[in-house]
């Protein structure tokens, strides 16, 4: 019967060096095929590394001004009542102050914009959309459809791609 390993024993002493050299080969080549294994793990777990914090970075860029964003809705929502407010006789008498207002309402949509900031302005009988709108309140109007919007209330907001705020809106029921 044959071995595969014989015995260091059973080995002629001429042929001991072999055998050792041999083991001492094979176990070096075992531990190279482990290394250039726990290389190419490290390698690979390195790269995956430096892809998320890639991602991070940009997600970062675009979504870090999202509780500013969130902070600044209600001074454009307060610059856009006051201008809905006004009369056209406030108008006549303030015109300089509506023409402050509104230029400071338009920097403020500009600078929203120049950061990813668009808004969502739903109209009158628009499709109400679940993803973008809220609905506030719910009534049965002739001449309407189901879900078809009949107030907009206030405006939604998207940064990027992402809602913001859904605009706030009053949906059509079915007309009884």
């Amino acid at each position: 019967m044959a071995q595969d390993n014989p015995a260091p024993e059973a080995i002629e002493p001429d042929g001991l060096e072999e055998f050792i050299e041999a083991e001492e080969l094979e176990a070096l080549r075992a531990e190279r095929d482990e290394l250039r294994d726990r290389f190419m793990r490290a390698l690979a777990d390195a790269e995956n590394a430096r892809k998320r914090a890639d991602r991070d970075r940009r997600e970062a860029e675009q979504y870090g001004s999202t509780r500013l964003a969130r902070d600044l809705l209600p001074v454009y929502d307060n610059l856009r009542r006051a201008l809905d407010a006004a009369s056209d006789e406030t108008r006549a008498q303030a015109a300089a102050l509506i023409e402050g207002v509104e230029l400071t309402l338009r920097e403020l949509t500009n600078v929203m914009t120049k950061h990813g900031v668009t808004p969502i302005a739903p109209a009158v009988g628009d499709q109400f959309d679940p993803q973008l709108h809220q609905a506030m309140f719910e009534a049965p109007v002739p001449g309407t459809k189901a879900d078809q919007i009949i107030q907009v209330m206030t405006e939604g907001f998207l940064l990027h791609d992402r809602l913001l705020r859904p605009a706030q809106v009053g949906v059509s029921s079915t007309p009884g």
